[in-house]
């Protein structure tokens, strides 16, 4: 859930995660989406001996904010989560009057609009973007980036 490539490797090389699902409602606003419970997913992975490395701080803003646009911290930026939800959405206009990559949820321009996915690939996305399926590369077809 974290670091992107980590996640996927780690998980994948067991065999046994093909797909992943998100749930995301910032284009169409619904609010109980997986990236409001994110900070619940990295207190309980860090809660684990597996996750000690994950320290919820680092996921906060610099000024200790909860936050998806430019101020968004690093750890963010980079995870797994955001990857997943923000994958292409900083080409969408969500609402009139605000820039691409309007979050209608967490009211914020997304912070990082243009990367590209290395481990994963879009298999489905429904009309809403609530529904976002990824497909787990295999080892052999992967990227760089």
């Amino acid at each position: 859930i974290g670091q992107l490539s980590e996640a996927v490797v780690s998980t994948q090389s067991t065999g046994d995660v093909n797909y992943v699902l998100v749930i995301f409602g910032g284009m169409s606003g619904y609010s109980s989406d997986d990236i409001n419970k994110f900070l619940w997913m990295i207190r309980i992975a860090g809660s684990t001996p597996e996750g000690e490395h994950i320290k919820e701080p680092d996921y906060y803003s610099s000024s200790g904010e909860y936050k998806v646009d430019k101020d968004a911290s690093s750890a963010m930026h980079n995870s797994l989560m955001y990857k997943m939800c923000y994958y292409r959405f900083g080409e969408v206009s969500t609402e009139q009057g605000k820039p691409t990559g309007w979050d209608r949820v967490r009211n914020q321009e997304i912070g990082n609009k243009d990367f590209e996915l290395d481990v994963l690939e879009e298999a489905f996305s429904s009309e809403h973007w609530i529904v976002r399926i990824y497909k787990v590369k295999d080892l052999d077809n992967r990227g760089t980036k």
